[in-house]
């Protein structure tokens, strides 16, 4: 896992292109290289946008209207989770935990912590912190 966050770090992903290379230094299957990378959200298989949002999917999140906001940042954003918009701006991500539970619902902005946040105060933050 080191060696594709190095990777996804340089990249700003995990190319596909990769994974033979990889496999062969660690002496494992491509399968197996391919499966860490599918099974883990934070991993990539294309660059990002050029802002991050990740929305907080756990439970204190959800209890406090998570699932309303996820419905309307899709809505607005035009996009669905693991997806970025065709200009490139934004890409959504689902996180299970922010460790802001306090300030439910949460979500980050290019690694910004924003805590209680509405509709309305997401559609403030995206407009303010995303220029496209």
């Amino acid at each position: 896992m080191p060696i594709l966050h190095a990777i996804q770090h340089e990249l700003g992903c995990v190319p596909r292109e990769v994974v033979p290379p990889v496999a062969h230094a660690l002496n494992i299957s491509r399968a197996e290289v391919a499966g860490v990378i599918s099974f883990y959200h934070d991993f990539r298989s294309t660059p990002p946008g050029r802002h991050v949002i990740k929305v907080c999917r756990a439970e204190a999140c959800q209890s406090m209207g998570a699932d309303a906001l996820v419905a309307h940042a899709k809505q607005s954003l035009g996009i669905d989770f693991h997806e970025t918009r065709d200009d490139g701006a934004v890409t959504l991500e689902p996180v299970f935990c922010l460790g802001n539970c306090a300030l439910a619902p949460s979500i980050t902005i290019d690694g910004c912590m924003h805590g209680r946040v509405t509709p309305q105060r997401f559609d403030d933050l995206v407009q303010a912190r995303v220029k496209s």
